[in-house]
Formats: C-alpha cells, structure tokens, sequence
C-alpha cells in the first residue's frame, strides 16, 4: 500500500494545530456525573465525625446507579404492562415496593411520598405567590391608571 507525503505532512499539521500555543494541553477531561455529593451530605447527616474514601466512594456511586437502574427498569415494565406510555409516582412506588425487602421498601415509599409532597407543597406556593404577585400588580395599575 502506498501512502502519500502530502497525506502524511497533513496529518501531523493536523496534530499540531489541535494544541494551543500557549503549551497548554487541548481537550479538557470530561466530566463524570456521580451522586458524590448526596452520598457525602447523607453520610455527615448520619455520623459528623466519619469521612469516606474514595474507593469506598466509588462502591456506593455503584449501588445508587444499580439501585435507580432497577427501580427505573421495573417502573418502566409496569407502564408498559399498564398500556400507559408515562412513568408516574404510582410506578415508582410500585417498583420500590417490589424491588426492596421488607421494612426498607416501607422507609423508602414513606421519604419518597414526603418529598413528592413537599415538591408539590414548593410549586403550590410558587404558583400561590405569583396569583398574589399578579393580583397585586392589576390593583397598582388600575388603581393608578
């Protein structure tokens, strides 16, 4: 097989300009999305004085990623079984029930319906806030029109 100069001479030109100048190198490190944070703030929540390593880190990321793949795989099964075409909180809940043993399963669906209220709770007040703001806002200008 016979390879051309020019063909060559493009490629490492090529090479050379992916760099800047400056000495720096070019592509920057991609991100990797962990539950890091929510795994440290639960665990200074539980025991203050107890860090983690990052081993120890890295096996707990894998249980939460493994934990959500199940929970997701058997809500999505309930769906599709149920002809619907959206995951609900019903479905979730259903697959939590399913998935966890005993006790933990009860604990879960009890902080997951808490936070499902309280995000409910959040956006009833936002949308309570901005009718008061709105209703305000028509009284200012007709009263001064």
């Amino acid at each position: 097989m016979h390879i051309s100069k020019k063909a060559g001479a493009k490629k490492i030109a090529s090479q050379k300009a992916a760099r800047p100048a400056d000495g720096k190198k070019g592509r920057k490190k991609t991100r990797k999305e962990t539950f890091g944070v929510y795994i440290y703030r639960v665990l200074k929540q539980v025991h203050p004085e107890t860090g983690i390593s990052s081993k120890a880190m890295s096996i707990m990321n894998s249980f939460v990623n493994d934990i959500f793949e199940r929970i997701a795989a058997e809500a999505a099964r309930l769906a599709q079984y149920n002809k619907r075409s959206t995951i609900s909180s019903r479905e979730i809940q259903t697959a939590v029930r399913l998935i966890l043993p005993g006790e933990l399963s009860k604990h879960a669906v009890s902080e997951g319906s808490k936070a499902v209220t309280n995000v409910i709770f959040f956006f009833f007040t936002l949308f309570c806030f901005n009718c008061f703001f709105l209703s305000m806002l028509l009284v200012f200008i007709i009263h001064y029109e």
